[in-house]
C-alpha cells in the first residue's frame, strides 16, 4: 500500500546566528513514493533533510513518525527509528575498508561479541551489486576516485533497511551509465514500501523518478504538485521567481594562440587512479574545451597531471611555449594556472577560514603590500567577485562551513577567477549546483575565455559539454579517443568515443 504518510514536518522554521534557513516548512513524505525537493543553492533543502535525519534540530515545528510526534535526537536515533540519509558531501572514512564504513557504529557482531567481518563483507557484496558494482569489500575507501566513494555512500543506506530514505544529490559523481542502475535500485525501494526523500539539481533526472515534487525559495515552501502534472518550467519559475534563467552571453567566437599544451602524458598506475596513456592536446586562448569521459577515464588525472599533482608523469607540459617540466603546483599556479577541484571539501575550501579568506587565499601576493595583508583590502577586492557569482552568504566574514554546497562550489570558481590565471582547469565545476547557478558559473567561464584565457573543464554531463564548450575532448580509459569542434559534438558521437577502446586519437 503506498500513499500512508510515514514522516512529516510541521511548521519546520531553522535559524543560525540569526539567519533563517528554513521558515514555516511542511513536507509529508508517503509510504513507497518518491519525493523530490528542488530549489536554489542556498533554498534550504540540505537543511531540511538534516533536520529529517536527526543532525539538525529544528527552532520551531515538530516531525512526526506514523503520525506521532517524534524528536530525532541524533542521527543515531533517527537511524534505529529507520531513517537514513545520503549526504551530498561525503561522510567516509578514509582509511576503512568499504565494509567497515558500511557498518560503522552499527557493526554486525558474532555470538562471542566480536565484530562479524564475513558476514559484513558479504552484505556490502550483496548491496555493491544491487548497484551494479563488482568493488571489493576489502578495499581502502581512501584509494577510491570521488564517484565510487558516492557509491559506497549510496550502498551504506542500502545496508541498513532503512524505512525512510534521504538523498541528498546521490548522482552528483556518478556516470551517466551509473544513474539508470540506481534510480533501478530506488524504484525498487519504492516498491517494498520505501519512503524516499530526493534531491537533485538536474532537473529532468528528478521528474523521471519523483512521484511528487516540492519547491524551495529562500527557506520557504513555495510550490508543491505531482511530478507528472509539471515541467521543467514549472520547476524555474517557482525556484527563481522567473519564468526561465537567463542565457549567459557567447564566449570568444575563435580562438587565438596556443596557451597550453600537453606532449605525450603517460601516468602510471596506481591504486585508486586511472592511468594515462600518451595523452596530447592543445588548448588556445579563448577557447573552453570539455573533457567529456565516463568514471575511470582519466579526467580528473590528466588535469591533476597538468597542475603537477603526480610528479612521476611522464612527458611535458607546456604554457605559453614554456615547459613546466620539473615544477611543483605551486610553481604552475604562480606561472598562470589555477584548479578548481572536483572534491571542494576535502580539496578546494579551507574550513576553519572565513568566507573572506577563502576567496583571496590565491591572490594574497598581489594583495598584500610590504608583507602585510589587511582585512578591509581583502574584503574591497572579494567583493566585486562574491556579486559576479552571486555567492549567497550570511557575510564575508562568516565561517565558509554556513554556505551551501553550490554557494561554495561558486566561492572555489570566484578563488580561482581572481587569480586572474591563463589557464583555469575545472573538474566537475557545476556538481551539486542548482540550474541558476550552473548557467552562472558557464557565464564566468565564458568571460575568462572572452578576456583570452583558455578553460579546460571535465565533466560526465553530456549535455552540460555541449552547453558549454566551444571544443570537446573525450577520454576513454587514460587516452584521447575524439577531438571535435562544437558542431561536431552530438550526443550520438561523444557517446561512441567515451565507451570505445583505447585507440583513438592521441592528439
Amino acid at each position: 500500500m503506498t500513499g500512508a504518510p510515514v514522516l512529516e514536518a510541521i511548521g519546520v522554521t531553522k535559524t543560525f546566528s540569526g539567519t533563517v534557513a528554513l521558515s514555516g516548512v511542511d513536507l509529508r513524505l508517503e509510504r513507497g513514493r518518491v519525493h523530490a525537493l528542488i530549489g536554489e543553492n542556498g533554498a534550504g533543502k540540505s537543511t531540511l533533510l538534516a533536520i529529517l535525519a536527526g543532525i539538525v534540530q529544528p527552532t520551531q515545528g515538530e516531525l512526526r513518525l506514523d503520525g506521532r510526534p517524534v524528536r530525532l535526537g541524533s542521527s543515531g536515533e533517527a537511524s534505529r527509528r529507520g531513517i537514513g540519509i545520503i549526504h551530498q558531501e561525503l561522510q567516509l572514512f578514509p582509511d576503512m575498508t568499504v565494509a567497515d564504513n558500511l557498518f560503522v557504529g552499527r557493526e554486525r557482531r558474532t555470538r562471542w561479541g566480536t565484530v562479524d567481518r564475513a558476514a559484513q563483507e558479504a552484505a556490502a557484496a550483496l548491496a555493491l551489486g544491487k548497484l551494479g558494482q563488482t568493488l571489493s569489500p576489502r578495499a581502502l575507501v581512501g584509494g577510491l576516485p570521488l564517484g565510487q566513494q558516492q557509491i559506497v555512500e549510496i550502498a551504506r543506506a542500502l545496508v541498513h533497511d532503512a524505512r525512510v530514505l534521504l538523498m541528498d544529490e546521490p548522482t552528483s559523481a556518478l556516470s551517466g551509465s551509473e544513474v539508470p542502475t540506481l534510480f533501478g535500485v530506488i524504484r525498487d525501494l519504492a516498491s517494498h514500501g520505501v519512503s524516499i526523500a530526493y534531491i537533485s539539481h538536474r532537473l529532468e533526472e528528478l521528474l523521471e523518478i519523483a512521484d511528487r515534487v516540492t519547491v524551495l525559495r529562500d527557506g520557504r515552501l513555495v510550490g508543491e504538485a505531482e511530478a507528472d502534472e509539471v515541467d521543467v518550467a514549472w520547476i524555474v519559475r517557482r525556484m527563481t521567481g522567473r519564468d526561465s534563467a537567463r542565457q549567459p552571453e557567447a564566449g570568444a567566437s575563435s580562438p587565438g594562440a596556443p596557451l597550453l599544451e600537453a606532449r605525450a602524458l603517460s601516468l602510471p598506475a596506481r591504486t585508486g587512479r586511472t592511468p594515462l596513456d600518451d595523452v596530447s592536446f592543445t588548448l588556445r586562448s579563448g577557447e573552453i574545451v570539455g573533457l567529456y569521459g565516463l568514471m575511470g577515464a582519466g579526467r580528473t588525472e590528466l588535469l591533476e597531471s597538468l597542475l603537477g599533482v603526480h610528479p612521476d608523469v611522464a612527458g611535458d607540459v607546456l604554457l605559453e611555449e614554456r615547459s613546466l617540466r620539473g615544477r611543483g603546483v605551486s610553481e604552475r599556479v604562480a606561472a598562470g594556472l589555477a584548479m578548481v577541484p572536483e572534491d571542494r571539501k576535502a580539496a578546494g575550501l579551507v574550513p576553519t577560514l572565513t568566507v573572506r579568506e577563502n576567496l583571496t587565499l590565491s591572490s594574497l601576493r598581489r594583495i598584500a603590500r610590504g608583507g602585510y595583508l589587511a582585512p578591509e583590502k581583502e574584503t574591497r577586492a572579494a567583493q566585486p567577485w562574491i556579486e559576479a557569482l552571486r555567492v549567497r552568504a550570511p557575510s564575508l566574514e562568516a565561517p565558509v562551513g554556513t554556505l551551501s554546497g553550490g554557494n561554495q562550489q561558486k566561492l572555489v570558481l570566484a578563488r580561482a577567477a581572481m587569480s586572474r590565471p591563463r589557464v583555469l582547469l575545472m573538474d566537475e565545476p557545476t556538481r551539486g549546483v542548482d540550474v541558476a547557478a550552473k548557467l552562472e558559473i558557464v557565464e564566468s567561464m565564458r568571460r575568462l575565455a572572452g578576456e583570452g584565457a583558455g578553460v579546460l573543464f571535465a565533466s560526465s554531463d553530456l549535455a552540460e559539454v555541449q552547453a558549454a564548450a566551444t571544443r570537446v575532448l573525450a577520454m576513454a580509459r587514460g587516452r584521447i579517443t575524439a577531438d571535435l569542434d562544437a558542431s561536431q559534438a552530438s550526443a550520438e558521437a561523444l557517446a561512441s568515443a567515451a565507451s570505445r577502446p583505447s585507440e583513438g586519437p592521441g592528439a
